[in-house]
């Protein structure tokens, strides 16, 4: 397991699982390999296509385009368009890519899918289609409007555990990153995980600047997204930052807490990747891999980085086969763990 995505001692304790194990097996079963048949060459790639499985505006469509960005301005590929196919957590662009035949195909995936296989019960699995890379890991902060009442992440939690659905938490979709650290932070907070449901009143958005509208419009009462989504309005003065989901303060909100200097056990990190069609060949996996690997090496990729706050994670191939089932395993039991799934 990678050591940026460390939950929480409740977390932690759960990776040890012997899940973990089952799942790699599954996930290299599913899996098309790492290199090209003896004695082949990964084929040239010209074009490739990039699907972001949201609406423009959020991480994914940042990820999705900043790739494709890249890759064309680098001269990696002659082009690189990006199509949009939102809904479900992303489980609607997953269902989209299982139908796909072009193997030149990528689509942005991550945690938050991860969590929305889960809760969706989605007939189509991220562990299905064929792993390519993780590029990206980026801290969630929690936010208030400027002049709410809650001045501290202590505050804000013990008014969820004491008013219940009277306080409204907005976030990404149900089951994902954001989804799962609102309940984290209740059950850290001694909330029993059958309970969680019941008293979190979590509504979901569906990226951009639906969060925001909802938070300056008094609908909620709080939001959690990953940093750069709400940076701006933090340093406008609009929202107020209450803690960052890292082990170390987050660089574009230097002056914020972490959820652990305010004395809550959870370190939690939104990462992100990229996956092919299901099915496609040894060689044409390995002509992504290699295409990736060039992609994360571009100039323009590293300040695309610096940027956006995104710290990088690269990795590969089979290494990052084992961080998904590892991934999966996880989020299944911690899901669980807060009561949203069975």
């Amino acid at each position: 397991m990678h050591p940026r995505t460390a939950h929480s001692t409740r977390t932690q304790s759960i990776a040890r699982i012997g899940l973990a194990g089952a799942a790699a097996l599954a996930l290299a079963a599913c899996s098309s390999g790492g290199t090209a048949p003896e004695g082949g060459e990964p084929a040239a790639i010209n074009a490739v296509s990039v699907i972001a499985p949201a609406d423009p505006g959020g991480g994914w469509d940042q990820t999705a385009r900043g790739v494709g960005q890249v890759l064309s301005d680098s001269g990696l590929v002659g082009s690189a368009p990006v199509e949009n196919i939102g809904g479900a957590g992303g489980t609607v662009g997953l269902a989209s890519l299982a139908t796909e035949t072009d193997p030149n195909t990528l689509m942005i995936t991550g945690s938050v899918m991860v969590g929305a296989v889960e809760t969706n019960a989605s007939e189509n699995r991220v562990e299905e289609m064929t792993p390519i890379a993780k590029l990206t890991e980026e801290p969630l902060v929690i936010v208030v409007p400027a002049d709410s009442e809650y001045e501290t992440l202590q505050d804000l939690v013990d008014a969820i555990v004491a008013e219940g659905q009277g306080v409204a938490v907005t976030g990404g979709s149900a089951g994902g990153i954001d989804h799962i650290l609102a309940g984290l932070l209740l059950t850290e907070a001694g909330v029993a995980p059958e309970e969680v449901p019941g008293t979190l009143n979590y509504v979901a958005n569906s990226g951009g600047g639906e969060a925001l509208t909802m938070l300056l419009g008094g609908t909620v009462q709080a939001g959690i997204s990953g940093v750069a989504e709400f940076s701006e309005s933090v340093l406008s003065g609009d929202l107020r930052a209450l803690a960052v989901s890292s082990a170390e303060p987050a660089d574009m909100l230097p002056d914020v807490p972490t959820i652990q200097d305010e004395g809550i056990d959870i370190e939690l990190t939104n990462w992100r990747g990229v996956i092919a069609p299901g099915g496609i060949t040894d060689e044409e996996r390995t002509a992504l891999i290699d295409l990736v690997t060039e992609l994360h090496g571009q100039e323009g990729w590293t300040e695309l980085l610096e940027t956006n706050g995104w710290t990088d994670a690269f990795m590969a191939g089979d290494e990052f086969d084992a961080f998904l089932a590892d991934d999966i395993a996880l989020t299944q039991e911690t899901l669980r763990t807060i009561g949203l799934i069975e």
